[in-house]
């Protein structure tokens, strides 16, 4: 038990995902004990057991399925006819609790400028994890980001390469100028980043939108792109605007709808 609680942990400081099981209720005979406990990792592979055999291979399946929903659930087994579907015959049953662990999610700043700072301090702030990436190596360093989680120095196109993006990952682009954008951003627009937002005004987007669009890139893909990004807060200085964008990725990610709770 005690073995598993430090690897949840490991996976909590690693950013790695997997999911707890949990034998929560038993009643009569069965294979294993209330708090009996497995961590199943994303790659199907476990440690602990809930009782092993039918009843384990099927928790095991749920427990896919909870992560990839990245919803909890609890299930119950009856182990007493097999011909009733039941998954053993030791005449108890159980019930198992199925947690998906999840990593913290992770803004990654591009561009370490004064706005690049902002947002990486407010997301930090905010219990996010911080990756700040600048392809300027003295923008990219302890001392100029001491909010990042992580540093990586390379072009916005190596970006992918360097660090790990998932369906829990917010791109900010606070880069420099469109060429930058236009250079990089094509490559970001085939990972599976849950947002991408590019800093600018409109006519900055759109010069690179039609660079990107007459180099081959698709409309279906561009439209992922929130640019200009943030809400509408008539904000003026990095601090600002770092609310204004991490207010938009926390409205998305909640599910919020924007308006005033006067409203």
């Amino acid at each position: 038990m005690a073995n598993i609680y430090r690897l949840v942990q490991e996976l909590e400081q690693n950013g790695e995902a997997g999911v707890l099981c949990m034998i929560v209720e038993t009643e009569g005979s069965t294979p294993r004990h209330v708090g009996s406990k497995m961590l199943v990792y994303p790659d199907g592979h476990f440690v602990g057991t809930v009782g092993g055999g039918e009843v384990e291979s099927r928790v095991l399946q749920e427990a896919m399925l909870s992560l990839a929903e990245d919803k909890p659930r609890l299930l119950r087994y009856k182990m007493i006819d097999p011909n009733q579907g039941d998954p053993g015959v030791c005449g108890g049953q159980l019930e198992v609790y199925v947690e998906p662990i999840q990593p913290r999610p992770m803004v990654v700043v591009v561009g370490g400028g004064h706005v690049g700072k902002a947002v990486a301090h407010l997301a930090r702030w905010l219990n996010f994890r911080v990756a700040v990436s600048d392809d300027r190596p003295e923008f990219c360093t302890p001392e100029a980001n001491p909010d990042a989680d992580y540093l990586v120095p390379c072009p916005l196109a190596d970006l992918p390469k360097q660090l790990k993006i998932d369906g829990q990952t917010y791109l900010v682009l606070t880069t420099r100028g469109a060429q930058v954008d236009i250079g990089g951003l094509p490559v970001l627009l085939d990972t599976p980043a849950a947002y991408i937002g590019v800093i600018g005004s409109k006519r900055r987007w759109l010069t690179a939108r039609k660079a990107m669009l007459e180099a081959g890139v698709p409309e279906e893909k561009l439209v992922r792109v929130h640019s200009p990004m943030g809400l509408e807060l008539n904000v003026e200085t990095p601090e600002e605007i770092a609310l204004s964008i991490m207010a938009e990725i926390v409205l998305l990610r909640n599910g919020g709808t924007g308006k005033s709770m006067k409203m």
